[in-house]
């Protein structure tokens, strides 16, 4: 049985735990989903989903617990939701942890603080999408062209896939559309 793993170190877990069982039953996928928190668990898993939170934080704990080498070293799929997406990057606006799985340079709170918060439907893979934005970083630059743009807010990238990997610059675990959730599990890790 194939095992996706939710990151818990910080941010929406439970909200990713929950709308990855709801996907995972919607398409009948072999499939369990926990919540992990060291590198011995990471290594069990077929998946791994960040969350969004402090990418400051999750970095440090990541690069402590060597998370980042089992992902690695395994080459487990990441799918990545705001800070993940930070996290992912090869470079960032700010100075902390980050594991370069996305050959991308991605600005943190790009769209304002958490006061400038905001929501909006979006396109993305062929349809409609409620986005919700908090602090939510943008990409600002693709360094590679085998990287996919799945999203863009007035030309500005939002979604990014790459090999078995993805990342978003928004919550999709904060509304009640598995339809993200659903497309990692089937396309991205062809479970």
């Amino acid at each position: 049985m194939n095992k996706i793993g939710i990151l818990n170190l910080q941010g929406a877990v439970s909200e990713h735990l929950d709308i990855t069982k709801k996907a995972i039953n919607k398409t009948n996928i072999d499939c369990q989903v926990n919540a992990v928190r060291y590198h011995d668990e990471v290594g069990k898993c077929d998946g791994i989903i960040i969350s969004g939170g402090e990418s400051t934080v999750i970095g440090k704990l990541i690069k402590e617990r060597r998370i980042d080498k089992v992902i690695k070293e395994n080459e487990i799929p990441v799918f990545g939701t705001c800070a993940g997406m930070v996290l992912m990057s090869k470079k960032t606006d700010h100075d902390h942890e980050i594991f370069n799985i996305i050959p991308m340079e991605v600005e943190r709170n790009s769209f304002g603080s958490q006061k400038n918060s905001f929501e909006r439907e979006i396109e993305i893979l062929g349809s409609r999408f409620h986005g919700v934005f908090i602090r939510a970083p943008l990409v600002k630059r693709i360094c590679n062209d085998d990287v996919d743009v799945l999203s863009k807010i007035d030309d500005k990238i939002i979604a990014v896939k790459y090999d078995n990997n993805m990342a978003l610059s928004f919550h999709p675990e904060l509304t009640e559309d598995t339809r993200l959730h659903e497309y990692y599990l089937k396309e991205v890790l062809n479970l």
